[in-house]
């Protein structure tokens, strides 16, 4: 199913993080799907060379680690990703893909799945428990939706938790903010998050003076402030 979300993926290169012993890497491949699949796991390779048999042509296999590969190089053409994304590097691999440089990027969509408490969290909106860092950065220059919640019993051995597959596409970017600034603004705000922005904010030269002239009451909480009063600040700081 979660190979089904991205469209119509006959002939369009895919990229899959973390294939394992392949059961998603097989369902794209049987949709038509271009994959280049990076796999660090030594023992999944036998597996994947099976499925490389079956599909000639069709399947690529990289042996390597998802987060020291430049992703752009590697599939030299728009691509959509397509992942169960290992749990130990989804974050770091899902903020990369929202931090690209280019922009629109190179990925025309991310289909992922997560845990269904980091999947709330990326969906989320200002207020709310779930909210934080991964909310604002999925969300001021993508759309970002909860596409479906799989249940435990979906895998084998059934995990502890429940997972949830997230879609991603890219819309066009706010005018004039930088997202290495509204990162460091989003990093500085939530990680302490219990704090004022006044005090949260203060290692950011610049911020606590955007959030007054913006009209931002600096003893509010980074919780209270949507996505585009992180886009503003980050407007002004430059």
């Amino acid at each position: 199913r979660i190979a089904a979300l991205p469209g119509d993926l006959s002939g369009k290169p895919v990229l899959e993080v973390g294939p394992g012993p392949g059961g998603l890497t097989r369902a794209l491949l049987k949709a038509g799907a271009r994959v280049t699949a990076i796999e660090m796991d030594k023992r999944c390779l036998p597996a994947l060379a099976e499925l490389d048999e079956a599909y000639p042509g069709q399947l690529r296999v990289v042996e390597g680690d998802a987060l020291k590969l430049n992703h752009d190089e590697l599939m030299g053409e728009p691509f959509v990703v397509v992942a169960n994304l290992p749990y130990n590097v989804g974050t770091a691999l899902f903020t990369r893909w929202l931090g690209s440089e280019s922009w629109p990027p190179l990925w025309t969509s991310l289909t992922l799945m997560f845990q269904l408490e980091v999947a709330q969290r990326i969906v989320s909106q200002s207020g709310t428990g779930a909210y934080g860092r991964l909310a604002v950065l999925a969300q001021w220059r993508s759309d970002a939706r909860l596409a479906m919640k799989v249940h435990r019993s979906a895998f084998t051995p059934p995990p502890k938790i429940m997972s949830a597959i997230v879609h991603v596409t890219p819309r066009e970017a706010p005018e004039g903010v930088s997202a290495r600034t509204l990162e460091r603004i989003t990093e500085a705000a939530f990680g302490q998050r219990r704090k004022m922005l006044r005090q949260s904010l203060k290692g950011v030269p610049g911020a606590v003076e955007a959030l007054v002239k913006i009209g931002i009451n600096p003893q509010r909480r980074a919780e209270t402030l949507n996505v585009e009063d992180f886009t503003s600040i980050a407007r002004l700081i430059g």
